[in-house]
């Protein structure tokens, strides 16, 4: 690194150093250079870059700046020990001052005026003795800072952070050097060195980071730009996968958080954590291959549009073709005086409007209501000079359906998104520490006693995270007011229903129990619910609830099912 013309080896002597010194100032230096390399959180990265600097030259204070976008230097951390000032970086305080420009904003010319700016633009180090001598340089804001605070700010030593390449990513800017008094000093040439090797190191290691932190930002923009394409697919899904991962994160960090029971000891890292968030991002991104009519299937008809528009079209025509038949008698000297057509309307009109509340669904549709439809749909219409049953079979079928608006084919497409969601992660080429992405995000229809799919897993085989998820995703649904098959259920309902689930052994009971507790359902439907959906939930009675038993197959069984999809859906796409 070049020093500046600032410098000058006139006021700076080197103060004469053992070659025992100097040996603990290089092992010191290799020490960082591991710990950089190391490192990969951006915020850590930048704090240990400006403390493991202060220390090589006892500096009572420091910045960091990085180029922004704007190319800018924006302070990224700052410190002065005497004045136990920390702002930046791992301490979450903001630093509230306005990036130094790089060019003048008024000529467009570079900033030289500025020392950490002049150092980025000439790529050069600069070591001043006395920045209240100096020349050349715009001290203003460190004078109104000394002034406020009573502080005398001194020696400078200012670095460019520049890569292999000559690309400055940022300055790094030492104040107050001290010798082992505590008084003030110029940063001797053998510090400015040393610091430089520093930042040669400092610059490698923080450009990859960044370098790193761009790509985890796309990655995680494209996962959100496909999560909310699904959702914009269906105007009935709302933003199901953007709120799975919310409170998909809640229940987690409860579970972290806790200090006795059976997930005492469960907690997971930093990079855990962003692979259970990815997970919760892309866990329905099979759904892109689900056919629209199917997923927005919102009454038992409706294939591109609701075909009980065309059944009414009949009863129209069947209306017609009784009034014709009542007028060829009245032609012909009959007589219709006894009200047998108004006694036809009216039966027909009755028929079309139970089909009509049928085509609706529900939770139950009796066998007595199902042979109705039958009968009606067996009665004959003449369409096109040709005589047909006023309702095809595949009509009768989709208005025979006992629960909801799905066939059971129809139920396999649907399910069969999971498959999708499995097939299109195991695809993809997941680092290391993203490799249990698929296994999270494949595991949310999964049930404890293995009547889930796509695979039909069993309980424990599944890890805490999917276990989670699968919570996640129930409660979501239940409490969704924007489905087209069903009315948002209110707290209580909601609540109760998932009873039943861990009653049943679909849903983890230890975990439902600490979402219970923990009163996670509560504070998301606080931030998600309409107030009236809010109501009182029996507590006790749902951590009173006992699975039922069940026993689990052999262990070779059991790995069958990770290896493979349920038979139903090993054929799909």
């Amino acid at each position: 690194m070049e020093s500046d013309k600032h410098s000058s080896p006139t006021t700076h002597g080197d103060s004469a150093e053992t070659l025992e010194q100097r040996l603990e100032r290089f092992e010191l230096l290799y020490r960082v250079g591991i710990a950089l390399s190391a490192e990969h959180n951006t915020d850590r990265l930048i704090e240990m870059i400006l403390v493991e600097a202060q220390k090589l030259c006892n500096a009572d204070g420091g910045t960091l700046y990085l180029v922004n976008e704007s190319r800018e230097l924006s302070f990224a951390i700052l410190r002065t020990d005497s004045l136990h000032v920390a702002l930046g970086g791992t301490t979450g305080i903001p630093i509230d001052l306005p990036p130094i420009p790089l060019r003048d904003p008024a000529t467009g010319n570079p900033n030289k005026q500025n020392v950490a700016s002049y150092a980025t633009w000439l790529k050069r180090s600069v070591n001043i003795e006395d920045a209240y001598d100096a020349k050349g340089f715009d001290f203003s804001g460190m004078k109104s800072f000394d002034t406020r605070n009573g502080y005398r700010s001194r020696s400078f030593l200012t670095i460019p952070l520049a890569t292999n390449e000559g690309i400055v990513i940022g300055v790094i800017q030492l104040i107050n050097a001290r010798d082992e008094a505590g008084n003030v000093k110029a940063f001797s040439k053998e510090n400015q060195r040393v610091v430089e090797a520093l930042c040669s190191q400092a610059a490698i290691a923080l450009y990859n980071q960044l370098l790193l932190d761009d790509q985890r930002r796309l990655l995680e923009s494209f996962i959100k730009l496909i999560a909310s394409a699904i959702d914009a697919k269906s105007p009935y899904t709302g933003a199901h996968c953007e709120r799975v991962p919310i409170l998909t994160e809640m229940l987690a960090r409860s579970v972290c958080n806790a200090s006795e029971g059976p997930f005492a000891s469960f907690t997971l890292s930093d990079e855990e954590w962003y692979e259970l968030q990815i997970a919760a991002w892309l866990h329905d991104c099979g759904k892109i291959t689900t056919p629209v009519h199917v997923m927005d299937k919102a009454t038992k008809l409706e294939t591109i549009s609701d075909r009980i528009d065309s059944v009414r079209a009949r009863f129209e025509i069947l209306k017609r073709d009784a009034e014709i038949a009542a007028l060829k008698r009245r032609l012909e000297g009959g007589n219709d005086d006894d009200g047998s057509l108004a006694a036809e309307h009216a039966r027909l009109d009755a028929d079309l409007a139970f089909l009509e509340a049928s085509n609706i669904g529900g939770e139950f549709l009796s066998p007595d209501k199902q042979a109705r439809i039958a009968e009606i749909g067996s009665r004959h219409v003449t369409l096109g000079g040709q005589s047909r049953p006023l309702l095809s079979e595949d009509e009768i079928s989709n208005l025979s359906i006992s629960k909801g608006t799905l066939l059971p084919s129809e139920r396999l497409i649907i399910n069969g998104h999971m498959v999708q969601t499995v097939k299109m992660l195991e695809a993809l080429p997941f680092p290391s520490n993203l490799r249990r992405v698929p296994e999270y995000a494949g595991g949310h229809h999964e049930k404890m006693d293995g009547t889930g799919y796509p695979k039909g897993l069993f309980a424990g085989d599944m890890s805490i995270p999917a276990r989670i998820m699968a919570i996640a995703d129930v409660f979501e649904a239940l409490t969704a007011d924007d489905r087209p098959y069903k009315k948002a259920k209110k707290l209580s309902e909601t609540m109760r229903i998932m009873g039943f689930m861990k009653r049943d052994n679909h849903l983890d009971p230890e975990l439902f129990d600490h979402f219970v507790r923990g009163e996670v359902y509560l504070e998301y439907a606080r931030r998600f619910l309409a107030p009236h959906l809010i109501d009182e939930v029996d507590v006790a009675a749902l951590l009173a609830i006992e699975p039922k038993p069940f026993e689990l197959p052999e262990q070779e069984v059991r790995m069958q099912r990770w290896r493979s999809f349920l038979a139903e859906y090993a054929t799909g796409p």
